[in-house]
């Protein structure tokens, strides 16, 4: 079987699945494929050389350097309606590991409870900071990217991601190059002499990156970024941990969201758990922060209903 097709059996196989990321790990003999959706799962193993022809074949599909195989790359790519965002690295034996992730398109996104969406995006009608969190895979660009897409049919819309992740015609798109020396910060600068109306930023990962984002939504714009915290009102806190102050949170945050991917009959659906108004207030005033805002009591009504197990329950209590 061709190096092409091998790729896109287990890309279908990966979104038949639903899962999340696809890994290619090197062991000392094989090239162990495996699917994660809930929990990690062996696909299949490949030969090395297999192994290594289909990293070699993803890598340049994504656009990054198929000649090398230690550093650390990042790449993106899409394959039928979902995107994937791609990480090689090289481990101490110099054997070069690939990690997909697959970003499902809204169409092919499910919300348990589809008012929460709506609420996100009747808050997005307003101005500030609007911050989506939650771990790694639970959906927070999807979510981002189509509150953003609703909103550019009537505003100017501009990204500064790493990479770029979902192609979208509708936004003015920029992309980190660090070795070019375009980062964060100096797209973000340059992003407020460009006027847009809403501005996404991919991730908030310093303090740097932080207090711009705040200077764009104090200035009037609309900023939707993302963070990692483990819970709804613990994102305030992650933000205070990036050097920003309790006033120019008041000011400027609008909503805090967080959510996470519950698997469900039919493939997984997301949970939201959204903070704001007078709640929020509360919460950015108090020295010492709850977790969540309405988080355990949606849980205990998906499991009354019957759409999640007393399983499902326990393992996302704590978010």
């Amino acid at each position: 079987m061709k190096v092409k097709e091998t790729a896109e059996k287990i890309l279908r196989a990966a979104l038949a699945a639903r899962a999340s990321d696809i890994f290619f790990l090197p062991k000392e003999e094989s090239c162990e494929v495996k699917l994660r959706s809930r929990e990690p799962v062996k696909l299949e193993d490949l030969s090395k050389q297999a192994g290594s022809e289909l990293i070699s074949w993803f890598k340049y599909a994504a656009q990054m350097d198929i000649s090398e195989h230690r550093r650390p790359q990042v790449g993106a790519m899409s394959f039928d309606k979902c995107w994937l965002r791609l990480s090689s690295l090289g481990d101490y034996r110099g054997e070069e590991s690939l990690v997909i992730r697959v970003i499902y398109g809204i169409s092919g996104s499910r919300y348990f409870f589809p008012d929460q969406f709506t609420r996100l995006a009747e808050l997005c009608k307003k101005r500030g900071l609007i911050v989506t969190s939650g771990p790694t895979g639970s959906g927070k660009t999807t979510t981002m990217y189509e509150l953003a897409r609703r909103l550019s049919q009537t505003r100017i819309v501009m990204t500064i991601e790493d990479p770029v992740e979902v192609h979208e015609s509708s936004f003015l798109q920029t992309q980190v190059n660090l070795p070019a020396g375009i980062s964060y910060a100096s797209l973000l600068k340059a992003a407020l002499r460009h006027r847009p109306d809403v501005l996404i930023i991919g991730e908030i990962r310093d303090g740097e990156t932080a207090h711009l984002a705040i200077d764009a939504a104090l200035s009037g714009h609309l900023v939707l970024a993302t963070v990692h915290a483990k819970s709804t009102y613990q994102t305030i806190s992650r933000l205070e941990s990036l050097g920003i102050g309790t006033n120019a949170l008041a000011n400027c945050l609008t909503a805090v969201s967080y959510q996470r991917l519950l698997p469900a009959e039919g493939g997984p659906a997301c949970l939201l758990d959204i903070a704001a108004g007078a709640d929020l207030a509360r919460e950015v005033a108090r020295a010492k922060r709850s977790s969540f805002a309405s988080w355990e009591e949606h849980l205990a009504e998906l499991l009354e209903e019957g759409r999640i197990d007393e399983a499902v329950a326990d393992q996302f209590a704590q978010g």
